[in-house]
């Protein structure tokens, strides 16, 4: 893994729940880590009830814009997860691949995302654990 690890999340419409997990990443690692999020098949816009489940937390997705999925952001990545939506990605030799099976949120209120966006939170949370901790044990 490189020095600054990159990860990319990948969900089919990329409008919920790698949208949320891209943004707690890069609240929570600050740049300790690069973040991507991309979908097979993007929506024209993030999830509304993501949006606002974020903002509960002071996170602002609002501005966000779903992406493509591209073989060229697999390629940047050293660790590519995808989030239990059936999505696949490109496999390449050296990266590291997950699977967080999680709820969708497509189609629900906030009420029913809150649930999704704190699961997200903990495994995010673990990941920065293993792939970019704040006080890293230095071997010299």
């Amino acid at each position: 893994m490189s020095e600054k690890p990159s990860v990319l999340f990948v969900c089919v419409h990329n409008a919920g729940r790698s949208q949320m997990a891209a943004a707690w990443l890069s609240h929570l690692a600050g740049d300790r880590v690069e973040v991507r999020s991309a979908g097979s098949a993007p929506a024209d816009r993030v999830n509304p009830a993501a949006v606002e489940a974020m903002r509960e937390v002071g996170i602002d997705i609002a501005a966000e814009t779903p992406k493509i999925l591209t073989v060229d952001a697999v390629k940047a990545s050293d660790v590519c997860i995808t989030m239990g939506c059936g999505d696949t990605c490109p496999v390449f030799p050296g990266k590291r691949y997950l699977d967080w099976t999680l709820e969708d949120p497509a189609g629900q209120g906030v009420e029913a995302v809150r649930p999704i966006r704190d699961e997200i939170r903990k495994l995010v949370e673990g990941l920065i654990e293993e792939i970019a901790p704040a006080n890293p044990e230095r071997t010299e």
